[in-house]
């Protein structure tokens, strides 16, 4: 994240307030030690006036690049768990989105990755308060399926959100790009992690929106 104090907060709450507890929240930092950001981070750590020691430790690395592929991976270094799960700064969790997202992993050994679906909200800016766009339904991917085959993600547009991995996977994959190789520029470094495990591993997906991106 880089200078997005007026989102974070809700994105946290959304990891914070999940059905399942044992799990941890890394937020990078990238805009150095005078990004806004960092205060509402620490609001959610320990003497934090959000802080909440029955919910998940949220844990900041506060770096000043800008590299996203680089971002991403301290995360990964710093992260304790098994498996990565991605979330912008300005999206949200559904609350049973972990929960979905192990259950799908469990039910295939081959799987190496999984993909949810996810609905469409925006800032009223009237009232501050983020509401659904309900004209635009959930967006699911229906043409990336087992019938279709693991690589038709060259065939759509987009990946689909959240993206869980295996961290073992990621570092089997030489982790993400930064910035070295021509279309993995700071845009790409996600999209292109997942044609590499999707080459290799059978991809879980998960139909209904566990996922609130925020426009």
């Amino acid at each position: 994240v880089n200078n997005r104090p007026e989102f974070i907060g809700t994105a946290i709450e959304s990891v914070l307030d999940q059905t399942i507890n044992n799990i941890e929240l890394i937020i990078v930092v990238n805009g150095g030690e005078k990004d806004p950001t960092i205060d509402v981070v620490r609001e959610y750590m320990i003497a934090g006036k959000n802080y909440n020691p029955e919910k998940p430790p949220v844990r900041l690395v506060v770096l000043d690049i800008n590299n996203i592929g680089f971002c991403l991976n301290e995360g990964i270094n710093n992260a304790q768990g098994e498996y990565y799960v991605q979330l912008d700064s300005d999206d949200r969790l559904k609350p049973f989105a972990i929960k979905k997202i192990l259950h799908e992993f469990d039910s295939d050994p081959r799987t190496g990755m999984v993909i949810g679906s996810y609905e469409v909200w925006q800032l009223n800016e009237s009232n501050n308060t983020l509401e659904r766009m309900e004209d635009i339904p959930v967006v699911t991917h229906d043409e990336w399926t087992e019938k279709n085959g693991r690589n038709n993600l060259l065939r759509i547009n987009g990946a689909g959100a959240p993206r869980a991995i295996p961290v073992e996977i990621i570092k089997e994959m030489g982790y993400f790009g930064m910035n070295d190789e021509n279309y993995n520029r700071n845009y790409g470094e996600d999209y292109d992690m997942v044609l590499k495990i999707s080459e290799k591993y059978r991809i879980g997906r998960i139909w209904e929106p566990i996922y609130e991106v925020v426009r």
